[in-house]
């Protein structure tokens, strides 16, 4: 597999396991957990987990003095886009909030179109508005209700903040260092601001039934270890760009726990939704080998030749 193939296969994985977000964090709330303690459990427990990563490679926690600035400055982004997203989930369903924080693709493509002047193609326009349709089609609004103003801001804020980290990640003295290393000090760094909003321990809460612990690991795992380590290396392999459209995947990861976990239907609309968002990521991994596989795709069907009718 080459290493575009694999920075795809990076991004994907990256985006579903993000996604899984509110499935551990939304029973935490529910026994009287805050954000700022799941958060800070979550980065504790994923910290040793890349750290054990680190040493059964054989690698080094040796910091360059060039790495140490542009680390703590990616560790606060990453725990600011964290901790506003989980705060949305106190003013608006956790669904609508990562449909939401999907704006954050468009606002990288922005940000590497005007700041460091990537040609922002006809191709990648068709996919963000692609993807776009498809995060609006699950969105299941409609009811007239007015989506708070606070939720809709700490969203935007989440997504604006993870957007930057992932060009930061891509533009600096961060893109040769080692996936496994800048993501553990990135989450270490990142802790620090969720000991500061939790007076450094005083105001920490924990949850009574040991089963919910298991939640509290599994976020450490998923949207947190693994989420991060796949982002940064897609964003090393394909660009910044590629990783955040990827990223439309979240929201699915959300409709397909919420079917399959929690029972809800899958409508046509939802259905509609899905194949729109892969539509768009296809369209961004086939870039432009997508004539040569579509010629490949004709000939598996070749035409059968016509049979002339006898005059008789």
């Amino acid at each position: 597999m080459n290493s575009k193939a694999k920075g795809y296969m990076l991004g994907i994985i990256a985006a579903a396991s993000y996604g899984m977000n509110p499935l551990f964090a939304l029973p935490l709330y529910q026994a009287g957990m805050d954000p700022n303690s799941v958060l800070f459990f979550r980065y504790l427990f994923a910290i040793p987990i890349l750290g054990i990563m680190i040493k059964s490679r054989g690698r080094s926690f040796k910091l360059y003095r060039a790495e140490v600035v542009p680390l703590i400055v990616m560790g606060l982004l990453v725990a600011l886009s964290s901790l506003t997203l989980f705060l949305s989930y106190n003013y608006m369903e956790a669904g609508i909030a990562s449909t939401i924080l999907f704006v954050y693709p468009i606002m990288v493509a922005l940000i590497m179109a005007f700041v460091f002047k990537e040609k922002l193609t006809l191709r990648t326009v068709l996919c963000i508005l692609l993807a776009l349709a498809g995060i609006g089609l699950l969105y299941q609004g409609g009811n007239g209700t007015r989506l708070n103003l606070t939720g809709i801001g700490l969203v935007m804020a989440s997504a604006l903040s993870y957007a930057i980290y992932i060009v930061g990640v891509n533009q600096s003295t961060l893109k040769e260092t080692a996936t496994v290393k800048l993501t553990f000090y990135v989450l270490l760094f990142g802790l620090s601001l969720f000991l500061i909003r939790m007076a450094f321990g005083s105001e920490l809460h924990t949850v009574e039934p040991w089963y919910l612990w298991g939640n509290l690991i599994a976020l450490a795992v998923f949207p947190t270890a693994i989420s991060f380590l796949c982002t940064t290396r897609a964003v090393q392999y394909i660009g910044s760009t590629p990783t955040a459209i990827l990223g439309a995947l979240e929201p699915v990861t959300a409709v397909f726990f919420g079917v399959v976990v929690f029972d809800e239907s899958l409508t046509p609309r939802l259905l509609g939704g899905i194949l729109l968002i892969i539509l768009a990521v296809t369209l961004i991994i086939a870039g432009n080998d997508l004539p040569t596989y579509l010629i490949r795709f004709r000939k598996l069907f070749p035409k059968l030749p016509i049979k002339k009718r006898r005059v008789d």
